[in-house]
Order: structure tokens, then sequence, then C-alpha cells
């Protein structure tokens, strides 16, 4: 009888144990900290259709074992699910933590990008930044019913893309950039701003490719309202706007090279057969050269009031310019550039 209660209290004794160690182990699968790097933190970059291999592939070299991972992942009905985005795992973090982070802590990444000529460079820049390629998001922009639907070309789908900084998902597509983007667009045209354009006889399509050529004319942010000024003027007395960045552009946009570098804009470039080329056509070109930021766009809904009508670049005062009011005084300004240019040797 002693014996049989030694084994009964031997075979208790050794349940205890397994259950024990069973329970330590599941516990420590779950709640024990699992990462591997030294930093406070890391992140990874899931694709929006990735398998449970790619999610391996990512963290196996941030945790201290793959296996109890997965298996916490398979309880907890991840595996089944994965979801793209950005993450973050923090130093010290166990496996339920971040299959949790994994599940629903999609982190929004700042998106940039500034005057780009054309949407296949704007695309390069939006592709380095978000999941979405470039020749997805060349060809969302360039859909035909997208832009007839939202009144806009060929030659002014560059107006619906505003220079800045964004919040967004990295795992964004090319219809949701786009479609972010033009609710940025209406918003940024708001009844103030349409009220301001209208006032000057503008659309808000005609005030982004004035200010495109503003942008292109002059660097100098505290400038751009007096040389949009000048433009407005041109424009009022029915004067062709003679804007050298809409002749550069022509150039650029006839050969297809848009890294072309022109420093000079030669008399012959003047009789150009463009559309864009200001010198021959009276009125602003068909669709913007650049894509303006918002210091441009100000500085035409803003222009400083003045009678200038033309101006050159001030070689005295490198960025600036000089404004005239008449040709006379114009050709005097422009004789200290063209001499500076020839002491240069720019011929081009």
């Amino acid at each position: 009888m002693k014996n049989l209660k030694k084994v009964i209290w031997a075979t208790a004794i050794l349940g205890l144990v397994i259950c024990g160690y069973f329970a330590y182990t599941i516990y420590g699968a779950i709640f024990l900290p699992n990462t591997s790097f030294d930093n406070e933190e890391a992140y990874i970059f899931i694709p929006s259709d990735a398998t449970i291999g790619q999610v391996k592939e990512q963290l196996t070299p941030l945790l201290k074992d793959w296996s109890t991972f997965e298996a916490v992942a398979q309880r907890k009905g991840y595996t089944s699910n994965i979801k793209g985005g950005k993450y973050r795992i923090a130093k010290g973090m166990n496996n339920n933590d971040i299959v949790n982070s994994l599940r629903s802590n999609n982190i929004a990444i700042k998106v940039s990008f500034n005057n780009q000529e054309t949407v296949e460079a704007l695309a390069g820049r939006i592709a380095a930044q978000i999941e979405a390629d470039s020749v997805s998001l060349v060809k969302a922009f360039n859909e035909a019913d997208f832009l007839s639907a939202n009144n806009f070309n060929d030659d002014t789908k560059l107006s619906l893309y505003l220079p800045n900084t964004y919040e967004f998902f990295w795992n964004t597509n090319a219809v949701g950039f786009r479609k972010r983007m033009l609710k940025e667009y209406n918003r940024f045209w708001n009844d103030e701003r349409k009220a301001k354009a209208e006032a000057l006889d503008l659309s808000p399509m005609k005030v982004l490719a004035l200010a495109a050529i503003v942008q292109k004319e002059t660097a100098k942010v505290d400038e751009r309202p007096r040389v949009a000024g000048v433009y407005l003027n041109r424009l009022r007395k029915g004067i062709p706007l003679q804007a050298d960045p809409t002749v550069i552009y022509a150039i650029k946009k006839e050969t297809g090279n848009y890294d072309t570098i022109i420093k000079r804009v030669l008399y012959r470039d003047l009789e150009m057969d463009s559309p864009y080329n200001t010198y021959k056509n009276k009125g602003l070109p068909p669709g913007p050269i650049t894509m303006p930021d918002v210091s441009s766009i100000n500085a035409v809904l803003n222009p400083e009031k003045h009678e200038y009508l033309f101006f050159v670049a001030d070689v005295s005062n490198f960025g600036y310019h000089m404004f005239a009011k008449t040709l006379a005084q114009h050709n005097r300004n422009k004789e200290q550039y063209i001499r500076w240019l020839n002491n240069q040797r720019i011929k081009r």
C-alpha cells in the first residue's frame, strides 16, 4: 500500500513538473522577450502580397527564435492574414507584442517631392519612397479617363501634384497615391484662392502655368511676387511673356531629354515652333513647365503691384534681377548680363 502511494505521489509530481514545463514553455513563447538587436527599435517593410516566408526573411535577423514567433503567429491567425506596411519592432518585445504590432500598427511615413518637370520624374521620386513602382505610377498619372473626369489633359496633368511633404502608408499603391493627390489639390484650391485667381482673370490651371514660370525664373522666394507682377502686367497689356524658361522647356520636350542643361538661350531658339515658346505665342503656355511650389503659386495670387514689364539677371547680386519699365531701360540692364555671359564664355 505504501509503495502504491509513493507511485501515485511520484506520478503526480512528475505530472506537475511536465505541466509546469509546458506552461513555462508556452509562457516563454508568448511573453518572454524575443528580439536580438541592440538598437532601441527596428523597422520592417512588408509588401502588400507578402507570404509568411517573406515575413520570415525580414524578421529572422531581428529575432532570437523564429520558431516560437511562428507558433504564436499561427495561433493568433497572423500567418493567414498578413498585412503590408511599415512596422516597428521595439527592443525587448515578446512574440505576442510583435504579432500585435504587425497586425495593427502600420506606421505612416513622410513622402516628399519637389519641382519635377515630368510625371516620369515624379514617379521615380515617389517610387523610391512607397511600395508602388514607377511603372504603375506613370500609368496612373497618364490614365486618360482619370484626367478627363477631373478636367486635366496631357499638358496640364502635372498641375495635380503640389510639391510638399505628405503622410502616406508605405504600402500605398499608384491609384491610392493619385487619389490622395487629387484630394490635396481640391483642398488647396479653396474658395479664397479661387477668388484671387478669378480677380486676376485666371483659372487655377493658368495660375499654376504662370507659377511654374515664376518658379523657374527665380529661386529667391522674396522676389517671386515681383516677377509674377511683371508677367501679369504683360498679360494684361497683351505683350508676349518672352520667358526664357518656356523656351528651354520647349527644347527639352522636343528632344525628350529633360536632363539637358541650358544656361544661355540663343536667338535661334526663340524661333522654335512650339506652343511653349512664349516669344512666338502670346499668353500662357498650355501647361506648367514644372511643378510650382506653394511660394510661387502664392506669388501669382498675391503679386507685387508695379509697372515693370522687363527684368534680367543682376550679375552684381546673383540670384536676383534688375527690373525695368521701358525697353530702353531694360536694354541697358541687359548689357551687363550679356557682358558677364561673354566673359564667362557661356555659349549655351
